[in-house]
């Protein structure tokens, strides 16, 4: 299937809202996307069926010495120097949050827009409140007054989360989502709500049913998703701190292809209370500005919560900001050459040359072997798909004709999926939580990169009707699932641009509960000066 878009998709969805049209599209996609080998595989590949969706840790988390020392001072703001400016008195948490306001709208005629909702009025009583809590130097910590974005389907007290629909009611919500409460009780402040692609369902960026961001390095280019507006608000200067979710790469892949930080934890490292995405894979985590913005929102928000039960296991998250400093020397860095195959010049290129800084800073590679790795997309496809399709039932049968047609047209093909390919899916997920298990037994992290391509192209008429690419869909989810099927962590960090100039992320996953691993990887880049956000066409930085 090419991609299709305009009157071609409105006929296609058509054509798959029938019995013999879900069987016809069901067998592309099947095709397209690999799910037609799942069942040719060998028995080695699977595991017993899971009981529960812990992750499973090899070892515990390693330990590293602390060092004292903060982000690297670049072009993007970070909480640290917005804090500095603070303390130094050159401005004040009422004009930052004036300048993200202002800068919001400049964004937004400049085609990104990055926020769907925002309450002026909120928003800079909140800032005045930290305003005052400076001036008696009364500030509850480094992100007193720091600005941060939150993903649409993340719950803000006052705005809406409709998840991108046209149909869900845009009824303000009454309490926070845990992990922004948290944020909003270090005193950082909400500035928004975030545009996402419709239930977070495609990981292009593109969605006819929001006002959708450019690629603020290219404009003619997707910003991709489903955390689409959180990772343009970061990578354009906006704010040095947004919320999204990840449920088959939605925070690592905007992250990539824009150029900024960001992070899926461990599976019940952070609560997803607030969020109604539900499912076996979908985590919640943060895109940055800087390594040290990762780890300061994990700190602050990763205690368990007795309203997520799948929070109840985490270990304590630890002092993740003071080993930052500590360095690679020593440690292993397994690199499975036979993904790194699967990755075009331009993107093996720039991670290569990010795993020999890392090298030269003391770090080992070991090439490791992950024989059915290369399964992990066909196997999350299955899984986030029919879980998603079972979890919104009621909205297929009620508001069907509200979706887009995309939408529309995937949803309409899994009627045709069958218990055997979900069961199915399940054990060789698990026999995928055991490989990675005994490789983390004899490795620190792994590396990849992030995505198969840098930000796909996209026409006007894509931009305003949708489309559909299994093709792209599928490079951008190329090397991320594998994190969302295990539950281990992993972080993208913005390692070069291609030979167009856009940007490239290289994929640290470590091992469940050792967030610390890949983001010490990630500070190591970053103090070396070889992981940045770099400044985009589009920008609109609240510092400068």
């Amino acid at each position: 299937m090419l991609r299709v878009t305009g009157r071609p998709l409105a006929a296609l969805a058509a054509f798959a809202r029938t019995r013999p049209g879900s069987f016809v599209v069901q067998r592309s996609f099947r095709a397209q996307l690999g799910i037609d080998r799942l069942l040719a595989l060998p028995d080695t590949a699977r595991d017993r069926w899971p009981i529960d969706n812990r992750p499973w840790p090899a070892r515990a988390p390693r330990t590293r010495a602390a060092s004292a020392g903060g982000a690297p001072d670049g072009w993007a703001p970070t909480s640290d120097a917005i804090v500095r400016a603070y303390r130094e008195g050159r401005t004040t948490p009422r004009e930052i949050a004036l300048r993200v306001l202002r800068g919001a709208e400049d964004l937004a005629r400049a085609g990104c827009p990055v926020f769907y909702e925002t309450r002026e009025e909120d928003v800079l009583a909140d800032a005045d409140a930290s305003t005052l809590r400076w001036a008696r130097g009364e500030q509850r910590g480094d992100l007193d007054g720091v600005p941060f974005a939150v993903k649409e389907q993340i719950a803000v007290r006052g705005l809406s989360r409709r998840c991108g629909t046209r149909f869900l009611p845009a009824t303000p919500m009454t309490i926070d989502a845990t992990i922004v409460a948290r944020l909003k009780d270090a005193g950082a402040i909400a500035t928004g709500i975030t545009t996402m692609t419709e239930f977070g369902m495609t990981p292009s960026g593109a969605s006819p049913l929001r006002n959708m961001p450019r690629n603020p390095h290219d404009r003619d280019r997707l910003c991709g998703g489903s955390s689409s507006g959180s990772g343009v608000a970061v990578a354009t200067g906006l704010v040095p701190l947004a919320l999204g979710a990840d449920g088959g790469g939605s925070i690592r892949i905007p992250a990539a292809i824009n150029g900024c930080f960001g992070i899926k934890p461990t599976w019940g490292r952070l609560s997803r209370e607030g969020d109604p995405s539900g499912g076996t894979v979908a985590h919640v985590g943060p895109l940055a500005s800087s390594t040290w913005d990762l780890a300061r929102m994990l700190e602050i928000c990763g205690a368990s919560d007795p309203k997520d039960a799948e929070t109840r296991e985490a270990p304590p998250v630890g002092d993740l900001l003071a080993m930052l400093n500590s360095g690679v020397r020593g440690m292993i860095i397994g690199v499975p050459r036979s993904e790194w195959a699967d990755a075009p010049p331009d993107i093996a290129r720039v991670c290569e040359e990010a795993l020999s800084a890392l090298v030269k800073e003391g770090a080992i590679l070991r090439d490791v072997t992950l024989p059915f790795v290369r399964y992990a997309p066909a196997i999350g496809y299955i899984t986030i798909a029919l879980e998603a399709r079972t979890g919104l039932r009621e909205a297929w049968r009620d508001h069907v004709d509200e979706m887009s047609h995309d939408l529309q047209v995937s949803f309409a093909s899994l009627d045709a999926f069958s218990a055997l390919d979900y069961g199915d899916a399940q054990r060789l997920r698990a026999g995928l939580r055991r490989d990675l298990r005994n490789v983390f037994q004899e490795v620190d992290a792994l590396a990849l990169p992030t995505t198969q391509t840098t930000a796909p192209k996209v026409s006007e008429l894509e931009r305003q009707c949708g489309f559909l690419d299994p093709a792209v869909l599928d490079a951008l989810c190329r090397f991320t699932f594998l994190g969302n099927l295990t539950g281990h962590p992993g972080a993208s960090i913005p390692a070069g641009v291609d030979g167009q100039g856009l940007p490239v992320g290289l994929q640290i996953m470590a091992d469940a509960w050792d967030e610390g691993t890949a983001l010490v990887v990630s500070a190591t880049l970053e103090k070396a000066g070889l992981a940045r956000v770099r400044k985009p066409t589009i920008a609109s930085s609240i510092l400068e």
